[in-house]
């Protein structure tokens, strides 16, 4: 492990490269929307695995100011992306190949890099960033994201009030239901109990907002590409939805926090979250694969997001444990010895 963390102009680079790629490939096609499709899909293993490098931690205490400019302009980015794909692909400016590179290039870059700028923007104290992860997510048409990430995500992980952690055995198909239905239901019963501790409501029901903004975002894709233009819009949503929660089926699968003799849970621990240490995915991916930093310290900016000794690690980069786990059979095959190996080592449940 270095011992420097990875300098901001990487995370910029590294994040915000993919969107020059397709949006200029939406214009010129051909070579660019190759570029921007194997940039998201290949480029990032392919250079975790040349170069085996682990950034270090940076100080305690260090700050970034930079880092809030990088997540509003991913966060810009997506909004101005998703109307630019839809029209791409519903125009007659690019080939049927093309448009499917569009595609994939566009819900990759949603899912893997737009995601993880959102997470990090609904957890800064600013209002003006918070919204902007709210939009993102509910452009998306996955707002209640923000709302079940922040209020039960990260008190209930690891225990079985959690809809988004991934029990040990479970396949990511059974999983992806229970989390998506699980979290937009007990995120709204989160935001309905904080409303009425409250004695005034302050405004609008947060889910009236991630409503309402999805419907707009959908009549946006109608009047840009009629009906079509509306489908393109959902799946692209629905392809980013999926690699968000396949990020959370890999980085708490099999993990649980012991009951204590009174009957709570014991405190989040860095041993409640998988880990990956690899350098560019980590750059692409604003730090998210640090993740048990994140639980421990939610308002700590991701460039100072740290590893420590005592967290699980996998050895693939988390964008090759997301596809591993599509393949329920092949993931627990892998997954299994490492599993095993931490839970003997923590006295987590057997591993299945």
């Amino acid at each position: 492990m270095s011992d420097r963390p990875l300098p901001m102009p990487v995370f910029a680079i590294a994040a915000l490269s993919p969107v020059g790629l397709i949006a200029f490939g939406v214009w010129a096609g051909g070579t660019w929307l190759w570029a921007g499709f194997l940039y998201m899909v290949l480029l990032v293993i392919v250079l975790d695995q040349l170069i085996p490098y682990v950034a270090g931690n940076a100080p305690e205490g260090a700050e970034f100011p930079a880092a809030d400019a990088v997540l509003v302009a991913v966060g810009l980015a997506v909004v101005a992306l998703m109307p630019l794909a839809v029209w791409g692909i519903t125009s007659d400016h690019l080939r049927l190949g093309e448009k499917v590179l569009l595609f994939f290039g566009t819900s990759y870059f949603l899912g893997h890099v737009g995601h993880p700028a959102a997470h990090e923007l609904i957890h800064r104290s600013g209002r003006g960033l918070y919204r902007l992860g709210v939009l993102v997510y509910s452009m998306m048409l996955f707002g209640h994201h923000a709302s079940a990430h922040r209020l039960v995500h990260h008190t209930a992980v690891a225990t079985p009030d959690d809809p988004n952690t991934a029990r040990a055995g479970e396949s990511f198909w059974r999983f992806a239901p229970r989390a998506w239905i699980g979290g937009f239901r007990a995120g709204k019963a989160a935001e309905d109990a904080l409303r009425a501790r409250r004695k005034r409501a302050a405004g609008a029901h947060p889910y009236a907002w991630y409503l309402g903004i999805g419907v707009a975002c959908l009549g946006l894709a109608a009047i840009i590409g009629g009906p079509v233009g509306a489908l393109i819009w959902l799946l692209l949503s629905a392809h980013a939805q999926m690699q968000q929660l396949l990020g959370d089926y890999v980085q708490h699968y099999g993990l649980a926090r012991a009951r204590l003799p009174d009957g709570r849970y014991e405190p989040v621990g860095a041993r409640h979250s998988w880990n990956t240490p690899h350098w560019f995915s980590s750059a692409l991916m604003l730090n998210a694969p640090r993740h048990s930093d994140h639980h421990a310290h939610p308002s700590r900016p991701y460039p100072a997001l740290r590893l420590t000794k005592d967290a699980p690690l996998l050895p693939w980069p988390l964008p090759l444990a997301c596809a591993l786990a599509m393949v329920p059979r092949l993931w627990k095959r892998r997954m299994r010895p490492h599993l095993a190996h931490w839970q003997s080592q923590h006295a987590q449940v057997p591993a299945q």
